[in-house]
């Protein structure tokens, strides 16, 4: 049976539990800040626009983070696989989990992780103010991909991955 309710500040865990519904990848986003290299796992990425070349993803305001990514010219997002669950759970406790991973800095002092899905490489075109989060706009400047890894997939609070049929 259906159940519905009204979103209100009480009851934000159901709201998150319905969002939580909805199967995403996983991601890691990485830039240059003041304090060196910094990451952090998140589920809130989308396609914007195929011409231009347009992503987003959204950083939590209260996320000691949030600041970094919100001030940096420069970013990389990053789909992550089925075999980086190590760097997927670093990233989601510390900014500086890069000893999980493989990776290097780009000409932007952004630091790329190797071996996933998909990698892109994005300049910050716009920061919208989004209620508990910030919506950042990334203008595509390269893509990396990996056609032999599987993704790792966000469901119902657990990861898995997608086994087509």
């Amino acid at each position: 049976m259906a159940e519905s309710f009204l979103p209100t500040p009480g009851n934000s865990r159901a709201l998150r539990a319905a969002f939580g519904r909805f199967a995403t990848g996983v991601t890691v986003v990485t830039a240059a800040s003041e304090r060196g290299p910094v990451g952090i796992t998140a589920n809130s990425f989308a396609s914007v626009s195929l011409e231009p070349p347009l992503l987003l993803w959204c950083p939590a305001k209260l996320s000691r983070r949030h600041d970094a990514f919100v001030t940096a010219k420069h970013f990389a997002l990053h789909v992550m696989g089925t075999a980086q669950d190590a760097l997927i759970w670093g990233f989601a406790n510390t900014a500086e989990a890069f000893e999980h991973s493989d990776w290097e800095l780009s000409e932007h002092g952004v630091p790329l992780i190797a071996g996933c899905p998909a990698r892109f490489e994005c300049t910050t075109r716009d920061r919208l103010d989004a209620g508990d989060h910030t919506v950042l706009i990334g203008q595509i400047d390269r893509v990396t991909t990996e056609a032999d890894a599987e993704v790792r997939v966000f469901l119902d609070s657990d990861y898995g991955h997608f086994v087509a049929s």
